[in-house]
């Protein structure tokens, strides 16, 4: 529980996640944010200048010594996330964290621990479960409207990345798999009812740039569920055009598809870009679906008013750390299994010993197999 009419909120990172989490809690009556971190003190100073937040630090340490925050939202690079977690739930705040969980699925059992030891909600931050149209889509299977749910498909496609440093697989962790490929097994996994993945197939590559990174910028996986169904992922740094982000769901007696953005956007051209963050800006060049309250129909302010909720009311989330390192493990064994080709069981067992997951692909590809 929390003492007072709303929860204190402190974000962790000013870049294009930070801004989307700032914007979401001023949909959130009861939620305040009182402060952000990011080490680029100009960055940290025009977001919270932009929103009114009263406090701003260049060490995310100094933020979670305040007196009274609750909870932090962490939307950091990737490699970064395992720390800022662990040190966040030692402090005894409540952490929100982006995707993916972390990088090596031994952090991610270190986060699920060190939230356990202090006793604070460790809360992974999805935002297509709380998206108005995906919500509606698991309403009707729920409903038991389409039968039995035997395919989901859910992908997430555009032309690459909105920071540099996504390319950079020593920071990310891997590519569009890893990036957006996180939304699309958690999509599956959540109209399964959570059900455990029992084997995994993929295939990846690196097909348009191969002179930014060494991350695969297509991916396409299978995922077979226990007690039977098939999910398909599928994500895209290679396709132009704007955001393309679409789900189906098949079922004995009948079936669903949502577009995301189409229906709700505008058709756009731009030579030089748009958004409220510098990196999007250049993603948005070219013909665009221009979306009208973007953070909306993407889930983000539902999304923290859940978590706020569960803090406030001491709830358990509807999403977990465990559900993070779930689909952790499930993107290791799409690596394996394209880099070996060969489908993948699961659990991983013995896991892995890397530190970053796009290396269980790499490795294979650099012996030629």
């Amino acid at each position: 529980m929390t003492n007072g009419d709303r929860v204190k909120v402190g974000i962790i990172g000013a870049g294009f996640i930070g801004h989307l989490h700032a914007e979401a809690f001023t949909h959130v009556p009861n939620a305040e944010v009182v402060a952000i971190a990011s080490p680029g003190p100009e960055r940290g100073r025009a977001l919270a200048s932009q929103f009114g937040v009263p406090r701003h630090f260049t060490d995310y340490r100094d933020m979670l010594a305040i007196d009274g925050l609750d909870m932090v939202t962490v939307g950091v690079p990737n490699d970064l996330h395992a720390q800022v977690c662990i040190d966040s739930a030692r402090a005894g705040k409540r952490v929100v964290c982006e995707k993916p969980l972390c990088l090596p699925l031994a952090d991610a059992d270190a986060i699920i621990a060190a939230g356990r030891e202090a006793g604070v909600k460790m809360m992974y931050a999805e935002e297509l479960l709380f998206a108005p149209k995906y919500v509606r889509a698991k309403t009707l299977v729920d409903e038991g409207a389409l039968g039995e749910v035997f395919l989901v498909k859910q992908s997430e496609e555009h032309a690459g990345p909105h920071s540099p440093w996504f390319w950079d697989v020593r920071r990310s962790g891997g590519g569009v798999l890893l990036d957006m490929g996180c939304h699309s097994i958690a999509f599956c996994r959540w109209v399964f009812g959570d059900r455990p993945v029992e084997k995994v197939f993929a295939s990846m590559g690196t097909f348009v740039h191969g002179d930014r990174t060494r991350g695969e910028d297509h991916a396409v996986c299978l995922l077979e569920f226990a007690g039977g169904g098939i999910g398909v992922a599928e994500n895209s740094w290679a396709k132009g055009g704007g955001v393309d982000d679409r789900a189906e769901i098949y079922g004995s007696k009948g079936n669903t598809r949502a577009d995301l953005l189409r229906g709700s956007s505008l058709t756009t051209w731009s030579d030089v870009g748009y958004g409220y963050a510098v990196e999007k800006a250049e993603t948005t060049v070219g013909w665009t679906f221009t979306m009208y309250e973007e953070s909306w129909n993407y889930g983000f302010p539902q999304e923290m008013q859940h978590f706020t909720n569960c803090v406030q009311r001491d709830e358990p989330p509807m999403v977990t750390a465990e559900d993070g390192r779930a689909v952790l493990e499930i993107i290791y064994a799409a690596y394996l299994s394209a880099g070996t080709g060969q489908a993948v069981a699961l659990p991983l067992n013995p896991i892995p010993d890397v530190r970053q997951p796009i290396e269980l692909w790499l490795g294979h590809k650099a012996k030629g197999r």
